[in-house]
């Protein structure tokens, strides 16, 4: 059982996801917003629900994308809908390890989804 909490409201006709993270309300942002049939989801760190951080980059993707499965399934999506992801790594060296476990999440996709990385 995931411990990712997402909440929805409903404004001007769109459904917005939250996952409670301290930035969203004072960048002004949510995790993830569904107009009609299309969900955007913004950038998502590996952040754990106390505050801290894995110390393994793979571990840190997982964590990533279990919080946008949460948010897509909030708004009524499922990762078999994505159809592009990116990933953002500090230190290039590590992209396989990020590509691994983003391959483990989308094995189940089919068509598995366009993917780019790149390095901040």
């Amino acid at each position: 059982m995931s411990d990712v909490r997402i909440t929805v409201s409903e404004r001007h006709g769109r459904r917005s996801a939250s996952s409670g993270s301290k930035w969203e309300p004072i960048v002004g942002y949510s995790r993830a917003v569904r107009s009609g049939n299309v969900i955007a989801v913004t950038g998502t760190v590996g952040i754990n629900a106390d505050g801290t951080y894995a110390p393994f980059v793979t571990e840190q993707t997982r964590r990533a994308l279990e919080i946008i499965r949460a948010a897509l399934e909030a708004l009524g999506g499922r990762l078999e809908h994505v159809i592009r992801t990116r990933m953002f790594v500090t230190d290039i060296s590590r992209w396989e390890e990020v590509a691994a476990a983003h391959g483990r999440c989308s094995a189940r996709s089919a068509p598995r989804p366009p993917w780019s990385r790149s390095r901040v």
